[in-house]
């Protein structure tokens, strides 16, 4: 069994090794097949020799022949193997490395045999039991310790498995020369086919989505540069969408992965509705890429450098993209889309928000180093038509998975910071602040600074206090005129049961205003007036702009009335072609991306 100080003490270089060695030696008998082949045999046929003696040494010759090139095979496919064999072994070491490096700087001990153990809390008097606190204390470090545990056997199971499956692959591999098995057309026919069959070890010894960023970080840094540039190589997807995984790290996986998953959705033939809006969107992405790269090169001043950091197929399609290096930045903000967001808003019109966020706070605070983020790591609701996809905005099952996805992301963005911590806001916009306030009311909370929601048909919460940080940064953007600040509450809080489902289906061939108004006044509601349990209480709790919510309303203008742009503008500029004179809620959300929420004009809370 594989225990931690066999899987600590490894040295794995010397598998590399005797790999290149196994290549070499296959490479030569490929050498001699060829020589065999022009040499002996050719020389043969070739000569003018023929009869029945001819015929049975040509045939004896053809077999010999035959032989060479399957034992060149045959050694060729040790390498692979070993090398295969050293990474997930590498890869496991690192893992494991990182986790007792974490449970050291925890408090607790781990044993030889992966036991986790720690001080116990003790009575403040010896006549005294232990606190409720202490209490309470010890049942979470507890928890802890059964955490740290499971995952430090899980690796050593990894291990042990590696090691297993590894070894059986080269004992086929010497059984079928020891019994000449290998030396056969067939048989290597055989052993081609059960290596394209067989398991991708190293793959699987990849941390998974959903890992620590803080344990991901630790082991990509714990892995030898060949070995990261190897994983880039050959694994770019899940390299460049785990959490944890250096910005530039990420973005150079990323791109291939872009250019990868295009080129597969354009041979596939026939493509579904869904499949042909990832391909567009995936196409617009790759071009905005490309067009920033060479903006930033003829202008790196007014242009920031642009980092891919998400880009998956997955649900609706998945992509982040940062205007500026979050792992360098003085300040980040991550943006959260979302009513209607689809994933080549990644490549046109989210992308802009979070570029004109990156030239405001950049005209706000020219002295910060800003890196813009937008984050689509959710399936984000459509409004196109009366569908049940239209309606998923008044459920709450997407902006908790979204909450749980995008707390992990922001979670590796703090992982990965260079020098002095970064000060980091989460945004949210619409369905997106919802987003973001399921993620910041989830256990750990999100590792932020401050939270900015505008457009918000709530967040969940009743009041601001309740998303894990100080209220006094917490801040909300609501203009007068965007009827998504007034949405009613849904049928589970207020009642509104069939009428605003009916209402909402009935204006959705209208658009996304003619959704929610119909959501509205089907209802029974209207612009903050008909709420039918509490005038502040919106779709999903407490109206973030209102009074009782706790947070800090921003100024912002109150939009031109019954247009989806109220519920849109929030990123304006009254120069837009010059991108100048930011409006007054893009100005003020600048002022809090660069820290300094104290210039941001406020708005009296509702």
């Amino acid at each position: 069994m594989m225990d931690i100080k066999t899987l600590q003490d490894g040295r794995y270089d010397g598998m590399f090794a005797a790999a290149d060695a196994y290549d070499r030696i296959g490479s030569a008998f490929a050498d001699h097949s060829s020589t065999w082949n022009n040499g002996v045999q050719g020389r043969a046929r070739n000569s003018g020799w023929t009869g029945q003696a001819a015929d049975k040494a040509d045939a004896s010759l053809s077999e010999t022949g035959i032989k060479v090139q399957a034992a060149a095979g045959e050694l060729c496919s040790i390498a692979p193997v070993l090398r295969e064999g050293a990474e997930a072994f590498m890869l496991a070491q690192n893992k494991l490395a990182a986790l007792l490096t974490d449970a050291k700087a925890d408090g607790y001990q781990v044993g030889a045999d992966g036991s986790v153990s720690w001080q116990p809390a003790t009575p403040t008097a010896p006549d005294q039991g232990i606190t409720i606190d202490q209490m309470f204390q010890q049942q979470a470090r507890e928890m802890q310790a059964t955490a740290y545990g499971m995952q430090i056997e899980q690796v050593l199971k990894e291990a042990e498995h590696a090691d297993q499956v590894i070894s059986e692959r080269l004992r086929a591999l010497t059984d079928d020369a020891r019994t000449g098995k290998g030396l056969t057309r067939i048989a290597g026919g055989l052993n081609a086919m059960r290596n394209l069959r067989k398991e991708d070890l190293v793959d699987s010894a990849i941390p998974k989505q959903g890992s620590s960023p803080t344990q991901v970080n630790a082991w990509w840094k714990g892995l030898p540069p060949e070995e990261q540039q190897r994983l880039l190589q050959n694994h770019p997807q899940q390299i460049g969408n785990l959490d944890g995984i250096p910005s530039p790290v990420r973005d150079q996986a990323n791109r291939a992965n872009l250019d990868r998953t295009i080129s597969q959705l354009e041979n596939r033939g026939q493509l579904s509705a869904a499949e042909q809006e990832q391909l567009t969107g995936f196409r617009a992405i790759k071009q905005r890429v490309a067009s920033e790269d060479e903006a930033h090169r003829k202008m790196p001043e007014s242009n920031p450098q642009p980092y891919l950091l998400a880009i998956d197929t997955v649900g609706q399609g998945r992509a982040a993209i940062s205007f500026g290096n979050p792992d360098t930045a003085t300040d980040v903000v991550s943006y959260v889309p979302g009513l209607g967001t689809k994933i080549g808003g990644a490549g046109g019109g989210d992308a802009d928000r979070a570029k004109d966020l990156w030239t405001a706070s950049k005209a706000a605070d020219p002295s910060k180093d800003v890196a813009s983020i937008t984050w689509i790591g959710y399936d984000a609701p459509q409004l196109e038509g009366a569908t049940l996809d239209s309606l998923a905005v008044a459920g709450t099952e997407r902006a908790e998975r979204g909450g749980a996805s995008y707390q992990t992301f922001v979670q590796g963005l703090r992982a990965t910071h260079e020098g002095e911590p970064a000060h980091m806001t989460a945004l949210g916009h619409s369905y997106g602040s919802f987003t973001v306030g399921q993620a910041a009311q989830r256990p750990g909370g999100l590792p932020v600074d401050d939270i900015i929601l505008v457009g918000s048909p709530g967040t969940g919460a009743q009041r601001a206090d309740q998303l894990g940080i100080d209220p006094k940064h917490v801040w909300v953007g609501a203009a007068e005129n965007d009827p998504v600040t007034h949405l009613p509450s849904g049928a589970e809080s207020t009642g509104m049961g069939v009428g605003g489902y009916i209402g909402a289906a009935a204006g959705a061939g209208f658009g996304p205003l003619g959704l929610i108004t119909g959501a509205v006044v089907g209802g029974g509601g209207g612009y903050g007036v008909g709420h039918l349990v509490d005038e502040h209480e919106l779709w999903f709790g407490q109206d973030p702009a209102s009074r009782e919510f706790g947070g800090n309303r921003f100024a912002v203008e109150p939009g031109p009335e019954l247009s989806a742009d109220s519920h849109s503008d929030y990123w304006d500029f009254r120069d837009e072609r010059q991108k100048k004179d930011p409006s007054a809620s893009l100005a003020n959300m600048a002022e809090i991306v660069t820290g300094n929420g104290g210039n941001a004009t406020k708005q009296s809370p509702r």
